[in-house]
């Protein structure tokens, strides 16, 4: 304590006889220079294996990492993602669980193709595939590298040393270990059907590449006259008839091979503008409508009777077969679907039925074929144009008009994706009862948010097969070979198994170095012909079928087990990721890779839109780091329902940083108050707690346990908003704040006092532990700044805090009741009498309070008690019928040291201006002060 000095005017300097909190425990967060300290102090220290180490007697917990691409530098919708992970992961280590990390990254695939396609621009033409790999590879760990520095400074605990990456040897030859389990199964074919086909990169997509985007197409409605109709037609063919077609894509016309209608429908014959017309009969009045003619009604047919005739190809010389199909929908067009059974899914079942060629004459980069006559060499955009123009020229068109809808774009590239049918290798849905057993695995899986349960069952009733080629460089090559004299596929189980023994030894570069003769058994011959002479395919497999292989990671590495508890990702991954490690574990595992799937929202701007360079609303989380600190970031994510999508944007994040700033002060005053605490000595156990210390323990408790229960659940937005609520309701507004007076004014070793900072200390220790998952590391900071710290330790490696169920029980609720609603009301009144101008705060303040007779009963005693946690003169009880509250200046001087009202000056003479207590603290501390005379 130090000693009084004179202030100028001759009098005490009382604020120096003061306990007044002093902490290191910086007020100003300067996040963005003190985190890189800390990291860099976590690897000294090895904290990752530390944890692990303090934590190898716990259960396993495992997270399993779904691996980003290593293209470009970590956006916003990385940062929300790998935040989440690390608080889940912490979480559970913090609960006691040995919980590892591994980070993995996705290095093949067309992200990165098409970055270094654009890098190299025509040089690529002459390069060979081995060269044009060795760039990819390069480029990928380039960003991997980038990307693991991002997420590390994002304070994400990992083992980053140790990453896996699709790239890595034994990776390439754990995916052909999957892909020939699926072979084993009989799961894998060939067939020429129709798949996505982004004509940009050249390249068919499953559906987990194509994303949908508004798009302007040609709606058209067409005639396909019948010269040849059916005898019960003919009495109403008139001056000639045709069916009317509807599409959307007239560049397919030339691929139109049938037509289909609804067999249980009614069609009819119709006359308009002078044509005698066949259309369902429900949609004929909007047919006429939109073409704004008038029309006539002639001759009602079910749709069933024309199957089998034919119309005649507007455009070709050639004959369109009419079929049924119960996939026909009534709700928009004509009711008579146009028909190209190489460029559409329904389509092509149709032509399989109806024994119709798999006709598709557009080539691999968006061009017709030399089958289509006039439009050879045309891309099927401009031959949208030319295909109008025949049409129209010809008196075929009856009606044209623009038609905004929704339209599947490749996922890189952007541009529009067409159905084309080319020779592709599929794994079967439902060979293997892979569909059924997949939607049973589904439904043993937890799926937070439950709608994700629903969701994944949908699309697995819904989907095709998987098409799992691509005819692409950067990948791993799927171990398929061909006859050199018939092109007949070999897929044999031994040659993949011995391709598999290649690539983990050298990886799958040795597909592109060694022949097909090093991979193939000795005496193995064609199928079809018997010829021993084979090529190898040069298409590589779907990118997710290698991310959903990752189960590799769980099998493999040190401390993992196989299935994971949980997988964590976007909104997007449910036919992404999700979907391929579901499909590949049950194929390799008969057993879910995953027991709980989290799902998170996507990150938008303040707006609610969704963030593009193109809007000018991107945010970076490189320039929220740099400016304010990666711990601003973390608890934007902890602050919302991150299962819904978050926005962030300027006034957002001053929003979250004033919440940071709120957290931090209090924890600062709190170890501000506890300078001279030394907690072995005044334990929480060992101190003569106080009613009030009593009751903001046992409001602690309890929301120590809804915290606790919340991170059970990963609900980190329950656990931010019960502490913060806490912190400012219940610490900083009441409990801190009325004990001021007893922590600076009392004596220092005084029961009252040692008690509270016992309490304060308890409370401290156990928040920063409750926040540590999220704070990682401002509550590391303020750890080290606990009485009693230690060299070297981390919060990181303590865990949760236990619940204290017998500071709950020493509490009266129903009396702690009574109190709160007597000083919410007090409190009001108080507010009023201020503003009146009869008292200037509450310390000046005779509170006057009536009470029924059951309150006399429930706040015996609580005098002394509402008039500290009132911060008020003095309190009165007085009986009477029901509760009132009277607020009146109180007569007395002021102490200048407490600044609190006391009855009468003291007639002694040292000191004689202070009140009693203060008089006693100065008469312990000092000799009786004497100014100088």
């Amino acid at each position: 304590m130090e000693k009084n000095r004179m202030a100028d005017d001759n009098t005490p300097n009382w604020k120096d006889t003061l306990t007044l909190p002093r902490t290191a425990f910086p007020m100003k967060a300067q996040l963005n220079r003190r985190e890189p300290e800390i990291i860099q102090k976590w690897q000294e220290m090895d904290i990752y294996h530390r944890i692990l180490e303090a934590r190898r007697e716990g259960p396993l917990f495992i997270l399993h990492d779904g691996p980003p691409y290593a293209n470009g530098h970590i956006h916003l919708g990385h940062a929300l993602n790998k935040i989440l992970k690390d608080f889940i992961v912490r979480i559970r280590s913090m609960q006691g669980h040995r919980a590892p990390f591994v980070p993995g990254w996705d290095c093949h695939g067309l992200p990165i193709e098409h970055q270094v396609d654009q890098t190299l621009g025509k040089k690529k033409a002459d390069m060979s595939v081995t060269e044009f790999r060795d760039i990819c590879r390069e480029y990928a760990l380039r960003f991997l590298n980038v990307q693991r520095e991002g997420f590390m400074r994002l304070g994400v605990l990992g083992d980053w040393e140790n990453p896996f990456m699709t790239l890595q040897h034994e990776y390439e030859a754990g995916i052909i270990e999957y892909f020939n389990s699926f072979v084993k199964s009989g799961n894998v074919y060939r067939s020429k059907k129709p798949v996505y086909w982004c004509t940009h990169c050249r390249t068919a997509l499953a559906e987990a590449e194509v994303e949908y985007h508004n798009h302007e197409s040609h709606s058209i409605t067409v005639r396909f006259p019948m010269p040849d109709p059916p005898d019960f037609l003919k009495p109403h063919v008139g001056d000639g008839l045709s069916v009317l077609i509807w599409t959307t894509t007239p560049w397919t016309i030339p691929a139109n091979l049938a037509i289909a209608l609804q067999p249980e429908a009614e069609y009819a014959v119709f006359e308009m503008d002078g044509q005698r017309l066949i259309a369902a009969r429900r949609l004929i009045p909007v047919i006429a409508e939109t073409a704004q003619k008038e029309f006539r009604e002639i001759f009602v047919f079910p749709g069933a009777r024309l199957e089998g005739f034919h119309a005649r190809h507007p455009l070709y010389n050639r004959e369109s077969l009419l079929i049924t199909a119960d996939y026909v929908m009534l709700d928009q067009g004509t009711g008579c679907v146009h028909t190209a059974p190489g460029h559409g899914e329904e389509d092509y079942q149709s032509g399989l039925r109806y024994k119709l060629d798999i006709y598709s004459p557009v080539q691999d980069d968006g061009r017709f074929d030399s089958t289509t006559g006039a439009y050879a060499g045309m891309h099927i955009n401009e031959g949208n144009a030319a295909v109008l123009k025949d049409l129209e020229k010809g008196g075929f068109l009856l009606h044209k008009e623009i038609y905004p809808h929704s339209y599947p774009h490749c996922w890189r590239c952007r541009n529009p994706v067409i159905y084309r049918a080319t020779a592709q290798w599929f794994i079967s849905m439902d060979t293997a009862d892979l569909r059924s057993r997949a939607m049973e695995a589904t439904r043993s899986v937890q799926w937070l948010p439950v709608w994700g349960r629903d969701r994944m069952l949908s699309m697995l009733e819904n989907r095709p097969d998987w098409c799992i080629s691509r005819q692409r460089d950067w990948g791993v090559p799927i171990p398929v070979f061909y006859c050199e004299k018939c092109g007949e596929p070999l897929l044999n189980i031994e040659a993949v198994d011995q391709v598999r023994e290649a690539f983990a030894a050298n990886g799958s570069e040795s597909w592109y170095k060694q022949p097909a003769s090093d991979f193939i058994p000795a005496g193995t011959t064609c199928s079809a012909c018997n010829a021993t002479g084979f090529r190898k395919g040069m298409d590589i497999l779907d990118v997710w079928f290698e991310s959903g292989s990752s189960i590799s990671v769980l099998e493999s590495r040190k401390d993992h087990k196989y299935p994971a508890h949980v997988y964590l990702e976007g909104g997007d991954q449910f036919r992404g990721w999700y979907h391929s490690a579901l499909l590949v574990g049950l194929s390799a595992r008969n057993v879910s890779p995953y027991r709980t799937v989290v799902t998170h929202g996507w990150a938008l701007d303040q707006e609610g839109k969704a963030m593009s360079k193109s809007l000018g609303n991107v945010i970076p989380p490189q320039q929220i780091v740099e400016s304010r600190g990666a711990e601003i970031l973390r608890l934007w994510v902890a602050m919302a329902n991150y299962r819904e999508d978050i926005r962030l944007g300027d006034e957002i994040i001053s929003r979250v940083t004033e919440s940071y700033r709120k957290i931090r002060n209090t924890w600062r005053f709190m170890l501000g108050v506890l300078h001279d605490f030394e907690p072995r000595r005044h334990s929480l156990d060992s101190c003569r707690l106080r009613e009030t210390d009593l009751f903001i323990l046992s409001r602690f408790e309890e929301v120590k346990e809804n915290a606790l229960a919340a991170y059970d659940q990963y609900d980190t937005h329950v656990v931010f908003h019960t502490l913060a609520n806490f912190f400012t309701v219940d610490l900083s507004s009441f409990y801190l704040n009325f004990n001021k007076d007893n922590l600076y004014c009392n004596p220092i070793d005084s029961a009252q006092r040692r008690a509270t900072q016992a309490a304060i200390h308890h409370m401290l220790r156990d928040s920063l532990l409750l926040m540590a998952p999220i704070l990682v590391f401002t509550a590391e900071e303020a750890w080290r700044h606990l009485p009693d710290a230690e060299e070297n330790d981390s919060i990181h490696l303590h865990t949760f805090p236990g619940l204290r169920k017998d500071l709950r029980e020493r509490v009266d609720g129903r009396r702690w009741q009574a109190i709160m609603e007597v000083r919410e009301i007090a409190l009001k009144e108080l507010e009023e009498a201020r503003q009146r101008g009869e008292i200037g705060d509450s310390l000046e303040a005779a509170v006057s309070i009536t009470l029924s007779p059951d309150q006399a009963q429930m706040l015996d005693s609580a005098q002394d008690l509402l008039n500290e946690i009132l911060v008020t003169a003095a309190v009165y009880f007085m009986n009477g019928t029901e509760t009132a509250i009277q607020v009146t200046p109180f007569n007395g001087g002021k102490c200048p040291r407490c600044w609190k009202r006391f009855a009468s000056k003291s007639r002694v003479e040292s000191q004689p201006e202070l009140c009693p207590r203060c008089r006693k603290v100065i008469e312990v501390i000092h000799e009786p002060f004497q100014p100088d005379r």
